[in-house]
C-alpha cells in the first residue's frame, strides 16, 4: 500500500517543516504584501509569512523517493516527471515571490516573463511523456467514453500548452482567501488517487497521494486564520502538479470537471475586465475573482472555503464516474 506510506511521509514531514519554516520566514521579514485593490479589510494580513508552499513541495518530494523507490529501481520514472514539472512551476513561482519580497509590493516578474518561462516548461514536459511512451496523440473524452485519434502532434503540443498554462494560472487565481487553493485541491488529488489505482497506475497513485498528504498538512498552517500563506512558490507547483497528472494520465480533459472552480474563478476575472473596459468603468462581479465577488456579499472565508471545497469534492466524484470505464476491467 505505498499510497498510504506516501500520503503519511508527506503529511508527517510537512507538518514538522512548518514547525521550523514560519518561525524562520517571520524572522527573515518574508510577509506578503497586500494588494490595495483587494478587499480592504484583507490589509490586516500584511506581513503574513508567504513562500509557505515550500513545506509542502519538501513533503510531497521526500514521500515520492520514499514510497516510490521500488518503482525508480523498475525503471519506471512518470511519478518523478510529474514532480520534477511542477516543480519546475514552484521555481517559477519562487522567482516571483523572491521579486515581491525585495521590492516590498505585490508585483515580482512581469506577465510575458511568467507566460514565457511557463510554456517552456509546458512544451518541454509533453515532449518528454511523447518520447517516454506516456503520453499518445489522442484525446480521450471523459462521459462519452470515446477518443479522438491520430491527433497531429503540432496541434496537440499547442492544445497541451494552452491547458498546462492556463491551468498552473487558474489555481494561482484560486489562492486569494485562506486555505482556498489548499483545499479546493485536495479533492483533486485524492481524485487523481482513485482514477490512477483504478487504472492500475501505482507510480502515478504515490505522488498523488503524496499531494493529498502534504497540503492536508499544509492546511493546519493555511486555514482561516492563515499563519503562512503558500505563495506563487506553493500555488503554481499546484497547477503544475494538477496538469502533470492529468496529462501523466492521458486525461486532460478531465481538468475542467475536477478544477471547474479554478475555471470559474479564471472566468470571472475575464468577464470582470471586458465587461469593465465595454461599459466604460461599470462591474459586472462586485470584485473579481470570484471569491471575493462573495466575500464583498458577506461569506466568510470559512465559509467560501467550505463550498467551494465541497463542491469540488462532489464534482471529482463526478469525473470519476466520468472516466472509469475507460480500460475494459
Amino acid at each position: 500500500m505505498s499510497y498510504i506510506l506516501s500520503f503519511i511521509v508527506a503529511f508527517g514531514v510537512t507538518a514538522i517543516i512548518g514547525q521550523i519554516l514560519i518561525p524562520m520566514l517571520r524572522r527573515l521579514k518574508a510577509g506578503q504584501a497586500i494588494r490595495e485593490d483587494g478587499p480592504t479589510w484583507h490589509m490586516s494580513k500584511q506581513g503574513t509569512p508567504t513562500m509557505g508552499g515550500v513545506m509542502f513541495i519538501i513533503g510531497v518530494g521526500i514521500a515520492i523517493l520514499t514510497a516510490g523507490w521500488d518503482w525508480i529501481a523498475k525503471g519506471v520514472y512518470t511519478h518523478i516527471f510529474v514532480f520534477l514539472f511542477a516543480l519546475v512551476f514552484g521555481a517559477i513561482g519562487f522567482i516571483d515571490d523572491f521579486q515581491k519580497l525585495r521590492h516590498r509590493a505585490n508585483e515580482g516578474l512581469t506577465a510575458p516573463q511568467k507566460f514565457l518561462l511557463q510554456l517552456a516548461a509546458a512544451v518541454v514536459f509533453v515532449i518528454l511523456l511523447r518520447n517516454e511512451g506516456y503520453l499518445t496523440p489522442d484525446l480521450y473524452i471523459p462521459f462519452l467514453n470515446i477518443e479522438i485519434i491520430g491527433i497531429p502532434w503540432v496541434v496537440y503540443m499547442v492544445f497541451a500548452a494552452f491547458v498546462v498554462v492556463g491551468t498552473v494560472n487558474a489555481v494561482n487565481l484560486t489562492d486569494g482567501v485562506d486555505g482556498l487553493a489548499t483545499g479546493v485541491t485536495i479533492p483533486v488529488m485524492l481524485f487523481y488517487v482513485g482514477v490512477s489505482a483504478w487504472y492500475n497506475r501505482s507510480d502515478l497513485t504515490v505522488v498523488s497521494a503524496a499531494m493529498a498528504g502534504g497540503l492536508s498538512a499544509f492546511l493546519i498552517y493555511n486555514f482561516h486564520p492563515a499563519k503562512v500563506f503558500m505563495g506563487d512558490t506553493g500555488s503554481l507547483f499546484l497547477g503544475g502538479a494538477v496538469c502533470g497528472l492529468a496529462f501523466a494520465l492521458d486525461l486532460p480533459l478531465v481538468i475542467p470537471v475536477v478544477g471547474l472552480i479554478y475555471v470559474l474563478e479564471t472566468l470571472s476575472d475575464i468577464i470582470q475586465v471586458i465587461y469593465f473596459k465595454k461599459t466604460g468603468g461599470k462591474r459586472f462581479f462586485r470584485m473579481a475573482p470570484l471569491h471575493h465577488h462573495f466575500e464583498m456579499g458577506g461569506w466568510s472565508e470559512t465559509k467560501l472555503f467550505c463550498v467551494f471545497s465541497g463542491v469540488t469534492l462532489v464534482l471529482c466524484g463526478v469525473a470519476f464516474w466520468g472516466v472509469m470505464y475507460r480500460y475494459p476491467m
